[in-house]
């Protein structure tokens, strides 16, 4: 799915519903959003605990058929011991792919941790019968360390740890991204930020990859605050005209 002729197109559901509605529409991969799932348990991105993300990615697995990828935070350790454990529970819950970054919850990891963190993933990931899809995030441009060319030797790094996919959330000017794919050997994945090129144009540039984060969920969330203030402060029902075609799409996808 990543070595087609246009970016593999995987969005962020956050729950069992929207994974089922997403894959309904066409969707051929999903992922899961560590932001939109805390979202759900009135929490803000960050204050997941390693079960309770893995429990939901199950759940997500349990729902569709598609093939679902986790966003594992740091793997929930710093030491590379503990983030292969958590790849483990990765592959027992069903998982097709997971996500690992570089970023502790405090700081970026020293060049040689994060490698070290990148190779027992990797290890984990690729030892069994069941190979999962390995990502490898260096998080420095949404992090206040926007440098180029260290997150490139970061990725070209995780790349020889065994990173399958190589992903850079932050990166958005199409030159840096044109830049970014000449210098690694694997598929590259782009976050859709609202200042993103198109798809279209990520595609030209040999992106293989675009998800949306907890872009998804922020849009739900979003219409259920407009929602809410148009009945408090208006007393009118006008979001029934998203509300309408909402329940004919989820009809559809719960019916399948």
């Amino acid at each position: 799915m990543h070595h087609g002729d246009t970016p593999l197109l995987m969005p962020n559901p956050w729950d069992a519903g929207t994974a089922r509605i997403l894959a309904s529409l066409g969707f051929e991969a999903l992922a899961t959003t560590s932001s939109g799932f805390a979202a759900t348990l009135g929490r803000l991105d960050g204050s997941v605990t390693r079960e309770e993300a893995i429990a939901h990615a199950a759940a997500l697995v349990a729902a569709t058929d598609v093939p679902i990828s986790a966003d594992l935070e740091n793997g929930f350790a710093d030491d590379p011991a503990d983030v292969a454990t958590t790849v483990s529970l990765a592959l027992d819950a069903g998982l097709a792919g997971c996500s690992i970054e570089d970023y502790s919850g405090r700081e970026l990891y020293p060049f040689d941790v994060a490698v070290a963190r990148v190779a027992a993933a990797a290890q984990t990931a690729h030892e069994g019968d069941v190979h999962l899809v390995l990502t490898a995030r260096a998080e420095n441009h949404i992090r206040g360390n926007p440098d180029l060319d260290d997150t490139i030797m970061r990725l070209q790094a995780y790349r020889a740890a065994g990173a399958d996919v190589l992903f850079a959330p932050g990166v958005s000017e199409l030159e840096d991204l044109r830049r970014l794919v000449s210098a690694v050997d694997a598929p590259v994945s782009v976050l859709a930020l609202p200042n993103a090129p198109s798809v279209a144009e990520l595609a030209k540039v040999g992106v293989k990859r675009i998800s949306v984060g907890g872009a998804f969920a922020y849009v739900g969330i979003g219409a259920v605050a407009t929602a809410a203030r148009e009945l408090l402060d208006q007393g009118t029902y006008g979001y029934w005209s998203i509300a309408g075609p909402g329940a004919a799409v989820a009809r559809a996808a719960f019916t399948r």
